[in-house]
């Protein structure tokens, strides 16, 4: 620990691979509310620990809206500058999920999933025509989120390379000038408002039309809600499915039994999906800064009204006092609900629609390539290092 007031400074260590930082298992059992002292904005509260996380994230004294326009401590240098839906509290924020929820919900993901079937049995198809060695990143992991969301906002499928330029950007870490990510956003903007004035031309059966037909006909949200929902749902549904898809794949390739386990029976695999999902650390360090609004007793510690507080999912995932073996990886396990999609009223709204994914570009890998086995050896993969999220630049393999 370091500094006069204690407070350590974070992140402890640049994330590698999926290798989580054992300091957060040491707060978990010391201190699972911590004081550290962050990149940009002084100090905050790091909260580690499962119950905690889950208190954060549902107790509305924490408020996402206090970010706008402030300089709170944070990983990432840009001040965020404009109210989005993750950064509104209710109710406001209620009124803008409610508007697209529908679009997400279990019966609508369902109606979407026959088709996710066929787009992800046509990618490994054309993989397999190709011939081996094939990269799982730019072959199935990347496309297939990809093609899913833009279907489901109605965007031409010719842009999806031009998303993932505008999402590699808005996922970059500390190193990319906020005016780069700024420029970025301007782009998106643009993108989108020029789409939305197609949509009140010639509306269409996707999400766009109703959130345009939500602002012209019912007043239930502004222009800048519109275009800035629409900016959130198409980067929100891209890196973290590719990059998860990939990350999966890795742990079914490097250990050679679980493929064969779940190639037994298929049926076992929404439930391995949720394991990976508790297990699999996909943020490089605690995320979205919230600020108290008045003084809440926490983990044994106060945290003040105004002070910044940082949850950390991933560790939240790994709580031994949820989870045995809690840094195994077992595919079978039956255990309480994860928090890789959050919790509370910012609860992931993409949630079904990735868990679909994932299930449905497994299950593709494992019905159509039965010999699937790595291109390369474990060591050889190279991993992002420059963003705020896990994953692998590319997943050779062959058959």
């Amino acid at each position: 620990m370091t500094g006069t007031s204690g407070a350590c400074p974070y992140p402890f260590r640049q994330a590698e691979r999926l290798e989580t930082d054992p300091r957060s298992a040491e707060l978990r059992r010391e201190a699972p509310v911590s004081r550290v002292t962050l990149p940009y904005g002084g100090e905050g509260w790091l909260v580690v620990g499962h119950h905690e996380v889950k208190t954060v994230l549902s107790d509305r004294r924490f408020s996402r809206a206090a970010l706008v326009g402030a300089d709170v401590p944070r990983v990432t240098p840009r001040v965020l500058t404009k109210s989005t839906i993750l950064t509104m509290d209710p109710p406001e924020h209620t009124r803008l999920r409610r508007l697209v929820a529908p679009a997400f919900s279990p019966r609508g993901i369902e109606a979407l999933r026959p088709h996710a079937v066929r787009l992800a049995e046509g990618l490994v198809d054309r993989m397999l025509a190709e011939g081996p060695p094939a990269d799982l990143v730019r072959d199935l992991a990347k496309p297939l989120p990809s093609a899913l969301m833009s279907e489901l906002l109605g965007l031409p499928a010719a842009d999806q390379e031009k998303f993932f330029g505008w999402a590699e950007i808005m996922v970059s870490g500390a190193g990319l000038a906020p005016a780069e990510i700024i420029a970025t956003i301007g782009e998106l903007d643009s993108y989108l408002t020029g789409l939305v004035a197609e949509r009140r031309r010639e509306p269409r059966d996707d999400l766009l039309s109703v959130l345009v037909a939500a602002r012209d006909e019912g007043d239930r949200l502004t222009e800048q809600e519109l275009v800035g929902i629409s900016v959130t749902l198409l980067l929100a549904g891209l890196e973290t499915t590719t990059n998860q898809i990939g990350n999966f794949a890795w742990h079914l390739l490097s250990r050679p039994e679980r493929m064969a386990w779940l190639r037994e029976d298929l049926t076992r695999l929404p439930g391995a999906v949720e394991e990976m999902l508790r297990f699999t650390p996909i943020a490089t360090s605690a995320g979205f800064t919230r600020v108290a609004t008045e003084d809440v007793p926490l983990g044994g510690v106060t945290i003040q009204a105004g002070d910044a507080v940082l949850v950390d999912l991933d560790s939240a995932n790994r709580d031994e006092a949820l989870y045995d073996d809690t840094d195994e990886l077992r595919l079978d396990r039956v255990g309480p609900p994860h928090l890789a999609f959050g919790h509370g009223p910012h609860f992931c709204l993409g949630a079904q629609l990735a868990r679909m994914e994932l299930v449905v570009a497994l299950t593709a890998l494992l019905e159509r390539v039965p010999g699937l086995r790595l291109a390369v050896e474990p060591g050889e993969l190279r991993w992002h290092t420059d963003r705020v999220v896990r994953g692998l630049r590319e997943l050779p393999v062959r058959w």
